[in-house]
Parts: C-alpha cells; structure tokens; sequence
C-alpha cells in the first residue's frame, strides 16, 4: 500500500483528509500535537523531521500554516516563520526524499487580496496584501524556483490555491454570518449582489485523490467549488439549512456607504473595510485543476456543500 506524510494532519483539513485516504494509503503526520487518530499510523514532531526517523513515504501533503488571523492579532514575523520557512523545510526533506509527489496548500490570498476583473485565474500578477498572503506567496516562489533551478524528473510538485475551505466541523468565517442569520436578523445589505467562491472538503479530498493518483503537471492550480454564490443566496442556503425564513433589506447601497463612512469615524463595526469584504467580488476559476484532472465538474454542488456544513453547525 502506498504511503503518505500529511503535515498538520490533526487539523480540520488533515482530518478529513485521513478519513477520505485511509482505506487506500498508509498515512503517518507531522504536527505540533500526536494524539491518537483513527488512520493515522504514527504522528511525528517536527524535531523528527531532520533526524532520518521518518519512514519512506511517496507522497508529501503540505498542510500546516498559519491561518489568516482576521483580528490581525498576531505578528508578521510568526506568518514567515510557520508559513514560509517551515515551509522551505518540508519541501527540503521532500527533495533528500524518495517521495514522487509533493503537495502544498498555499492559499488564493497568495495571489491577490482583491480579483481584478471578473474572475481569478492561475495566470494573474502576485500582488498579496499583508504578512498572511505575503507569507504564502513567500513560499511558493521558493518551490518553483527551487524546481526551476533543479528540476525533479518523474516527481510532482503541486502548489494547491485553495479558496475559503468549508465543512462539518469548521465554521470558520461561515460562523459570523451563521451567527446573525441564527437570531432572525434582517440582512441589511441585500442591495449589494456580489459573488464569492468557496471550497467544499468533498470537492477537496476528491481533487487530493486525483492529484495522488494521477499524473499531474508540477504548477499553481486554484481550488474552489463550479457555482459563485452571492452573498444574499448564501443566507438563503443558510436559512433552508437551519429550517428559517430568510430576511434581506435592500437599503440603498449610497445609504449604506454613508453609514459605513461614519463608522470610519465613530469606530462602528460596519465600517467602509468591513463593507467591502462584505460586498466585494472573489470569484475563482477552477478550470486549471478540471483540465488537468480530465474532469468537467466537481462531484459537490457549491450550494449542497454549504448546506452540510450549515447543519453541522446546529449540532455544533
């Protein structure tokens, strides 16, 4: 049986990967903490990772980082330390390795903070904004160099853009939204009818499988689910979930940009930032990863997706 090294297998991504991987693969982890999981033969510490401990795996999943903080509490030099120069040792080991695949997850905040025009596309200038995107881009220019330079017959380096990953277990950003459409509150920015993609962990360990077990060219690819929801059709996925009637105000959009400029000056939560993220477009081509797979579509509908992670929320 093949065998795989998952880095930061114990967090929502590793673990839903293991249960998606371990009927086919021998799976051992790399992370901060080794508690017992189901699937996983051994959990290694990162002290293990230099000392020829850890046994010969063909594959290498790139999982752990530091997440986007969105409180923007914690410091740059911490996004650099996890995101860029842990990152530069595992892919070292992967190359001393007899490993034939290697994947990273870095994240579509890589390559942009803001889509320009209507669609995001692997081919787009890099232009992260703050220490989490720069971090992330950081460690991917030395991956590609580094195959660049000395490249690596007959192995595969896959650089994973994923946009915002959802499931049952994970509110994440989700939560926030789910919060207030939880108490019956009215959406006061219906006027507003933006798209955003998302990624569902059914379409994410499908695309992990593929990519282990197919012949994939080294490269970025994003990750996200076919379907752009608005933000307006997420509360109405979200409300169906929960059993609610939805609730949306179309406010004028002039109105509420005014109430967000005083926010600027009264320190409100509805600020004209936090406006834009609210409304904004973040629309992200999945084409790239389709093609290379051979496949037309993901498996998960984006609205089903949302609709399980929802429910998982009520039990949560």
């Amino acid at each position: 049986m093949a065998s795989i090294l998952i880095t930061g297998v114990h967090g929502f991504v590793g673990s839903n990967l293991v249960k998606a991987l371990k009927d086919s693969y021998d799976i051992y982890g790399l992370d901060i903490v080794a508690p017992r999981k189901d699937g996983v033969i051994h959990t290694f510490s990162w002290d293990d990772l230099g000392r020829g401990v850890i046994p010969n795996v063909d594959a290498v999943i790139h999982l752990a980082g530091k997440a986007h903080d969105t409180k923007n509490k914690s410091t740059a030099d911490v996004y650099f330390q996890i995101n860029t120069e842990l990152t530069k040792r595992v892919f070292d080991y992967f190359r001393t390795s007899a490993a034939s695949r290697f994947i990273f997850f870095s994240s579509v905040k890589a390559a942009v903070d803001k889509v320009p025009g209507k669609i995001l596309t692997e081919d787009v200038a890099t232009s992260p904004v703050g220490p989490y995107g720069e971090s992330k881009v950081r460690a991917e220019e030395y991956i590609l160099e580094s195959i660049s330079a000395n490249p690596i017959p007959e192995r595969s380096v896959v650089v994973l853009r994923p946009c915002m990953i959802h499931g049952p277990g994970n509110k994440g950003n989700l939560n926030l939204l789910y919060s207030f459409v939880r108490k019956g509150l009215p959406w006061p920015l219906a006027a507003f009818d933006n798209l955003r993609s998302f990624t569902s962990i059914g379409n994410l360990t499908f695309v992990i499988r593929q990519l282990l077990s197919g012949n994939i060219e080294s490269g970025i690819y994003n990750m996200a689910d076919d379907e752009s929801l608005s933000t307006n059709e997420l509360i109405d996925v979200m409300c169906s979930a929960i059993g609610k009637k939805a609730v949306k105000w179309k406010i004028p959009q002039a109105f509420i940009r005014s109430c967000a400029r005083i926010g600027d000056t009264l320190h409100l939560p509805l600020n004209s930032f936090r406006l834009q993220k609210l409304t904004e477009n973040y629309v992200v081509s999945n084409a790239k990863i389709k093609n290379a797979l051979g496949i037309d579509s993901m498996p998960v509908r984006a609205a089903d997706g949302l609709t399980s992670t929802i429910r998982s929320f009520l039990h949560g």
